[in-house]
């Protein structure tokens, strides 16, 4: 919680409440507001809310949307499940497909055609929409896909769908192609629009139960969410739109990360936040994040602009196990928040990652949230006895094992985003947040080869903290196949003027003026028979000889980097416009403390006992308390470094300094 009058930023955490997590965000917010309350001595009103949210994503992770019915093109309806005819995974003779989120009985499809010009070969059937309709809502089907073929081009059909759609069915949640993800690639489109009219209503009736609660303590301003673009929407267009929130809490810490970098002079990072059950890792290059027009999220291929986010089954909760092999593994499998880790004592009896530190004693060995949360040693070592039985190894040993292999595992998520990119880990800082993320953050670099480790001041709740940092931002795209050469540039100019007419548009919906616009455009192209794009910048101004030049050195440096080589002899293909329109809004201020007065000695709260293989065992640490550190204090490893929301560790023959803002910034 940001205060406008004094410029403070207050942090507290809560558990979270997976059966209906409206009740855990007002639990925290109602928490915060008697907090910062009692701290100022006068009543807080609430001006904007930010949000960052799992919910779609573990909606689409665990099955628990609903299921879908889809209306598309007469001999079409097998698309979904034909999908691109490849193996996930070309290796593994039992790997499954995802469920198919709409079955093939609720799949039926309307006599239309619209060819790929846009021309309409076949007017649409509009008795063979009614029928479907009136089918669907027979059984019971609340949540409706529409997607035609080249609707991106000629959207007619699809429009006059939904109007039939609102009349026999207007309770139901509706989601068409044109406006889910209007671009090329019929699979693709299709997948996107069927995942987000699973997502709808489970999406809608969470923000509608969100909002009474909200108001009831108090709290009127309406809920602004994260999407997986790293920007920020109304709660209007999360529910209509719930397919671009998938990547919604992850985004709001990249966010957070980028703010954060900017401030300390740091524009090339690697984020890693490690939560409870994953880990999220993404590479800022020159203070821009990375991005993806297509992802595929647990199987699910999505066609929508989204940070280029990696995610590994590997968090605190992580349980690890011993396999068929008699091999040591760890995730993707979690203890989750409830029960949690063995330690907790809430049941679980199968030891985690949370547990091995525990027992390690990196981790407090009695407590943790400053006390708020008791922790048994006793039984995460008893759980972990039981794998170093297994084992046929010492107890210490194995809980270092359960952390070695989540390392690796994190490391190799990492080379994904960044070595299979065609970037150099050691060209960038890795800043490490998430409430686990600290306490590997130094063994992760190390294996990586990563010269420098940033550890921002409160590292558990970046994610809350970069949506006090982020703008209103929207993705808009248009396809358009054609070369990229100077006959075609009248086509290119009048596409961009289409999509900034859009943009004007989105701006007016959602009160931005003028002087808070901004606007960013891109061109997707490619070699002419090549299956995959590369995003390129599009400089400003007309679409002349100069900017073709500008936009083909561009796609050559790109192909360059990511391919290795460059053919100057093929033709580049245009495929897909694109535009970034960002709505400027106030943010949060982080202003630097004054510079420590005290040595860092004077931050020391005791000393513990910590099994650091680095160190050829149990070796004495010093405990530091970080609310007690300030800009210029060193701590010198091996070193622990407490605080309310996560815990850093620092390696022998490593040193952290405090910098201006008040970031750990851990050398090698």
């Amino acid at each position: 919680m940001y205060d406008e009058h004094s410029g403070r930023i207050h942090v507290w955490k809560v558990s979270s409440t997976p059966g209906d997590p409206s009740l855990g965000i007002a639990t925290g917010i109602e928490q915060g507001m008697g907090e910062v309350a009692r701290g100022t001595g006068r009543e807080v009103e609430v001006s904007y809310f930010g949000h960052g949210t799992t919910v779609a994503t573990n909606a689409l992770i665990t099955g628990r949307g609903t299921e879908a019915g889809l209306i598309t093109t007469a001999g079409f309806r097998d698309l979904l499940e034909l999908r691109r005819q490849k193996r996930d995974s070309l290796y593994d003779l039992q790997t499954r497909k995802p469920e198919i989120l709409a079955k093939r009985d609720k799949r039926l499809e309307v006599r239309e055609r619209v060819m790929f010009d846009g021309r309409i070969e076949t007017p649409l059937n509009e008795e063979d929409v009614r029928a479907a309709a009136r089918k669907l809502k027979a059984e019971g089907i609340a949540t409706v896909a529409v997607c035609f073929l080249f609707s991106y081009i000629e959207p007619a059909h699809e429009e006059a769908v939904r109007r039939i759609l609102e009349q026999e069915m207007p309770d139901a949640f509706i989601s068409v192609s044109h406006e889910v993800a209007p671009e090329f690639r019929e699979y693709e489109r299709l997948s996107t629009t069927v995942v987000n009219a699973y997502l709808g209503p489970i999406m809608r009736s969470y923000l509608r139960r969100l909002q009474p609660r909200l108001a009831a303590i108090g709290v009127e301003a309406k809920a602004h969410l994260t999407q997986s673009n790293g920007g920020v929407i109304s709660s209007e267009v999360a529910q209509n739109f719930p397919a671009r929130t998938v990547l919604s809490g992850p985004a709001a810490g990249v966010m957070g990360a980028l703010a954060i970098g900017r401030l300390s002079g740091q524009e090339n990072l690697i984020t890693f936040d490690m939560g409870g059950t994953s880990t999220d890792v993404s590479l800022i290059d020159r203070g821009r994040p990375s991005m993806a027009n297509d992802m595929s999220v647990h199987g699910y291929p999505l066609k929508l602009p989204m940070l280029d986010i990696h995610t590994v089954g590997a968090g605190g909760g992580s349980i690890a196990y011993v396999d068929a092999g008699g091999l040591l593994k760890v995730g993707p499998r979690s203890a989750g928040a409830d029960p949690g880790p063995v330690c907790y004592g809430r049941g679980n009896e199968e030891a985690t990652v949370t547990d091995a530190n525990v027992v390690l004693q990196v981790l407090n060995p009695t407590h943790l949230l400053n006390g708020r949360m008791a922790i048994d040693q006793s039984r995460a070592r008893a759980a972990i006895q039981r794998l170093a039985d297994r084992l046929g190894m010492e107890v210490m040993a194995t809980a270092q094992g359960i952390i070695s292999v989540v390392i690796a595992n994190m490391a190799k998520a990492i080379r994904v985003i960044s070595v299979e990119r065609g970037y150099d880990p050691r060209d960038y800082a890795m800043l490490a947040f998430g409430g686990a993320g600290p306490i590997h953050a130094a063994r992760l670099a190390r294996e990586l080869d990563i010269p420098r480790v940033m550890v921002p001041k409160n590292p558990g709740i970046m994610c809350a903290l970069g949506l006090l940092l982020t703008d209103l931002r929207t993705n808009l795209s248009l396809t358009r196949l054609q070369p990229l050469d100077e006959a075609g540039a009248p086509g290119l100019e009048a596409a961009l003027a289409q999509l900034e007419a859009r943009a004007g548009d989105w701006f007016a919906q959602e009160g931005i003026g003028d002087d808070r616009r901004q606007v960013l455009r891109a061109v997707d192209m490619r070699y002419g028979g090549q299956g995959y794009e590369l995003t390129v910048p599009c400089p400003a101004g007309p679409i002349d000889a100069a900017a073709i030049a500008a936009l083909r050195a561009g796609f050559e440096a790109a192909h360059r980097q990511v391919y290795g080589y460059v053919a100057e002899e093929e033709p580049v293909q245009v495929t897909t416009l694109r535009l970034e329109a960002v709505g400027l809004v106030p943010k949060a201020e982080l202003p630097a403390p004054p510079a420590a007065t005290t040595p860092a000695s004077a931050a020391v709260t005791g000393h513990r006992e910590v099994w650091l293989p680095e160190a050829g065992g149990f070796t004495t640490c010093p405990l530091y308390d970080r609310e007690k550190l300030a800009p210029g204090h060193a701590v010198a490893g091996p070193a622990v470094i407490d605080q309310m929301d996560s815990t850093t560790l620092v390696l022998p023959g490593q040193v952290a300094t405090v910098d201006a803002h008040l970031n750990l910034m851990i050398g090698n």
